[in-house]
């Protein structure tokens, strides 16, 4: 198991954060989605390492394999962390791909350090420019939600985890697009995580407001996102983003859910690949996205 130390600029703290790293070429950085770990991406590293790509993947502190501090889940805080792996590992010409929470982590860093070692960005299902309504963000989501949320997890974590999963990949009575064994694999990274930070980290990325963050963007960017995602809405995030990205490119998968990594792995796993070695992403005879540069 490999770990870079990173160093918590507010208390002084050493904090290892655990990571893999696979293949050679263009390096590819894959920033895991609340409340999972970097093996959420189990379903992209192969087609990426074969696509001749160096795929590095971490656990955010306070999940996987990472420490798991008190404190220290705002997202200055978890962009220091990614900093610190980008300048361990030397990578240069990277291309960030942020996963729902870590889109958030994606723009945060861009406006924080800048895109010295950064070539591009994709933002996958991502909680971006602002999830929380508010006057000043209409299209947002409810406060009350995110407070039934925090309750639940703090009456019983895990089975507000295991309902969350089932929403997160769109199960119903008539919907299955994940396997019970493969639905409790994921609730098992779920529930590794600290309960502090999983709390922490969905404050941060319910709270956080990423619009001046975005506008400061000087890379190419592929925007991700399903229509029927429930977890976060594309109302309320993809579509604003892609909005206010200058020439990004905007690709909508139809009826997919959060979750769409796995859901839709065949087509998320070709955008990628097709997104880091060109500008613009090639399309796919008979697919049922929907592509157009913002």
């Amino acid at each position: 198991m490999k770990f870079i130390t990173s160093i918590d600029k507010h208390s002084g703290e050493e904090v290892k954060i655990s990571y893999a790293d696979y293949g050679k070429g263009i390096p590819v950085v894959l920033i895991h989605g609340w409340p999972l770990n970097k093996h959420m991406w189990e379903y992209q590293v192969g087609d990426l390492v074969d696509a001749g790509f160096r795929v590095i993947k971490y656990d955010r502190r306070g999940f996987g394999d990472s420490d798991k501090p008190w404190d220290g889940y705002d997202y200055d805080t978890l962009t220091d962390d990614l900093h610190a792996l980008m300048e361990e590992l030397e990578l240069q010409q990277a291309v960030l791909v942020g996963f729902s929470m870590g889109g958030g982590e994606v723009v945060r860093y861009l406006s924080r350090y800048g895109s010295d070692r950064v070539s591009k960005i994709v933002l996958i299902s991502a909680v971006t420019p602002f999830l929380l309504k508010t006057v000043g963000n209409p299209d947002g989501v409810d406060a009350s939600v995110f407070a039934e949320m925090k309750d639940q997890m703090k009456q019983d974590r895990i089975n507000f985890l295991d309902d969350f999963g089932k929403k997160f990949f769109g199960v119903n009575l008539i919907n299955k697009p994940v396997s019970g064994p493969l639905l409790n694999y994921y609730l098992q990274q779920c529930s590794m995580a600290s309960p502090r930070a999983t709390e922490k980290c969905a404050e941060s990325f319910a709270q956080t407001d990423f619009r001046n963050d975005l506008k400061k963007i000087n890379v190419p960017v592929l925007v991700i996102h399903g229509d029927a995602d429930k977890i976060v809405p594309i109302e309320s995030s993809g579509e604003i983003t892609a909005r206010m990205v200058p020439d990004c490119d905007y690709v909508i998968y139809d009826d997919a859910p959060h979750g769409l990594f796995y859901a839709n792995r065949e087509q998320l796993n070709f955008d990628l690949i097709n997104f880091i070695r060109a500008d613009v992403v090639i399309d796919i005879e008979g697919t049922t996205a929907e592509r157009y540069r913002g």
